[in-house]
């Protein structure tokens, strides 16, 4: 039962660590490219603008979702109740 506990919080740990990194390197690599747009084309910025907010909004909301996921499996594991059998 210990094991199953461990390797619960190793998961959960590696879930919310790995959702970090890719939406941090995600939101990072999608500024540079904005950036890199709106210096090409100004007359764009705006309409750029809405939509990386936008896609910035999504991928938080992914890593958001991971951390929830990793939560519940933190508090109510649902893997307890079946070794509890």
């Amino acid at each position: 039962m210990e094991l199953t506990v461990g390797l619960v919080a190793l998961a959960a740990g590696l879930i919310i660590g790995l959702g970090a990194l890719g939406a941090c390197v995600g939101i990072g690599v999608m500024g540079s490219k904005y950036l890199e747009s709106a210096a090409r084309q100004p007359e764009l910025m705006n309409e750029l603008q809405t939509k990386m907010f936008l896609l910035v909004g999504l991928i938080d909301a992914s890593f958001i979702i991971g951390v929830g996921i990793a939560l519940w499996f933190t508090t109510a594991n649902p893997f307890l109740a079946q070794l509890a059998r």
